[in-house]
């Protein structure tokens, strides 16, 4: 069997969406020039961007007033076997059991933003998956906007999102993920590259 791999990872270029609400707006990616082969004889660029630009994980205190920082997750528990739950289906039926094989990232799937029952998402939290990736928003029936993020970060989780939409639909179950962050150690979050292994 041929071995698919799927980067699921978003351009960082001048077409990337920056987070932004009324009175607020995440830092700019700004690349620039800093140096040239004519000049200098190599080429460097100058690279400003906030911890949550692009696809990217936060950590737990990044919801959370004194949550773990980044560096506070093992390399290791960003790689390795996923498993894949389908929101839309969850969404249409309400249906919140799952066949759980024990696998260390969760991997949360959806056409498009979605909402989700409490009772679905407490059950969801009850497993042991401490990465959690998601393709589109998920907002909880009868709760707040950031509710899904504060409690994934008093739940201790880390949350990678952010991903290219359109890659994310091609992932099915069975595969391998590698979520990797720039090594930031006391931050509360880092960009990272995600690519599943089908």
């Amino acid at each position: 069997m041929d071995t698919q791999i799927i980067d699921l990872t978003k351009l960082l270029d001048e077409n990337l969406y920056i987070y932004a609400e009324d009175g607020y707006s995440d830092p700019p990616l700004l690349i620039e020039p800093w140096c040239t082969v004519q000049s200098q004889g190599y080429k460097v660029s100058r690279v400003a961007l906030g911890t949550q630009c692009g696809t990217h994980i936060d950590a737990p205190s990044h919801f959370m007033e004194g949550g773990a920082d980044l560096g506070a997750l093992p390399v290791d528990a960003l790689m390795g076997k996923y498993f894949l739950l389908d929101l839309d289906e969850i969404a249409r039926t309400g249906a919140g059991k799952f066949d759980y094989q024990q696998e260390p990232i969760l991997f949360l799937k959806s056409s498009g933003g979605v909402e989700i029952p409490e009772d679905v998402f407490n059950s969801l939290l009850a497993l042991p998956c401490r990465v959690w990736l998601i393709i589109y928003d998920i907002s909880i029936s009868g709760r707040d906007i950031f509710y899904f993020n504060r409690t994934l970060a008093e739940a201790d989780k880390y949350l990678v999102e952010n991903v290219d939409e359109r890659a994310a639909m091609q992932v099915k179950s069975g595969g391998e993920i590698f979520a990797l962050p720039l090594r930031l150690i006391s931050t509360s979050g880092a960009p990272c590259r995600v690519v599943v292994r089908q």
